[in-house]
């Protein structure tokens, strides 16, 4: 029997947005925890890089949440900047508030990484503004004060499994929970796939992806299956800085930059592999 060959490797960044906590803390977890469990998988999968994006709300909510930054540093990790409390720019009141929103996250991130290096900015929801005018404001805005845009390609919506495993959880129903972990590694599966052939159709080639995931407990617990699948589909890991050399990341924007890619270009999709609905997933254990 030939032996199946392996898949073609491909370069992706992981980035992990919502520190020091995102959702709910389930039952049984602690907030440090989800980070040692998250920073132990980085580092069995090899993965030289992982910018965690700070809401540094949480840390005024929860004091004892500084000490998930700082095990992010000592992991060698970098941190950037998502906001003090996750504003939605089409969602704050002015432009100067949300402005004031960036700034007022700056001062916990600045004093664990040196310099200016964590001016690297990831848009709550990844919007970037539905209206022309604060939507260019705000690229103005960034850009005088330095920051890098922290672009995405791709996520496995881990997001709509937060709440909902934490329920499940505390009601002891590891029946749901089974049943949505298996939905959503599915959903990864498709995803990669996805994922794949979308850089095919829209560049003609492999660009470097940068992956979205959070700070969840639901995301720690299933992160170690989500890199394996990565990894046998041919991952292979590098920083955010090497991505966006590439000219796919030469236009920072919203949402993913491939479906904006095939927008921009009136690429046909159709044919692709399809990724699952998981919104459903929101409503479990209620």
């Amino acid at each position: 029997m030939t032996p199946q060959a392996a898949p073609p490797a491909f370069e992706i960044v992981i980035t992990v947005d919502d520190l020091p906590a995102h959702g709910p803390l389930p039952p049984g977890m602690s907030r440090l925890g989800i980070a040692e469990q998250t920073l132990a998988v980085l580092k069995a999968h090899g993965v030289p890089e992982a910018w965690g994006f700070v809401n540094a709300k949480r840390l005024t909510e929860d004091p004892a949440t500084e000490q998930v930054l700082l095990r992010w540093r000592q992991a060698g990790y970098p941190l950037g900047n998502h906001t003090h409390s996750h504003l939605n720019i089409d969602r704050a009141p002015s432009q100067r508030a949300w402005e004031a929103d960036v700034e007022a996250g700056e001062g916990a991130i600045a004093r664990h990484m040196p310099g200016d290096s964590w001016r690297v900015f990831r848009y709550p929801n990844l919007n970037v503004g539905s209206v022309a005018e604060r939507r260019a404001a705000a690229q103005a805005y960034l850009r005088a004060k330095g920051y890098r845009i922290a672009d995405v390609s791709v996520a496995f919506s881990d997001w709509d499994y937060t709440d909902a495993y934490a329920r499940c959880l505390a009601r002891g129903d590891q029946a749901s929970i089974a049943q949505m972990t298996r939905a959503y590694l599915a959903n990864v599966d498709a995803g990669i796939l996805r994922m794949r052939a979308m850089s095919q159709r829209v560049y003609g080639r492999q660009i470097p992806q940068v992956l979205l995931t959070h700070l969840g407990g639901f995301s720690a617990i299933t992160l170690d299956a989500v890199l394996s699948k990565l990894d046998a589909a041919g991952a292979r890991y590098i920083t955010l800085a090497q991505a966006q050399r590439d000219p796919a990341y030469a236009e920072a924007g919203g949402g993913s930059v491939m479906s904006r890619a095939a927008q921009a270009q009136s690429s046909d999709l159709s044919g692709l592999p399809t990724v699952p609905d998981s919104s459903a997933a929101r409503q479990m254990c209620k």
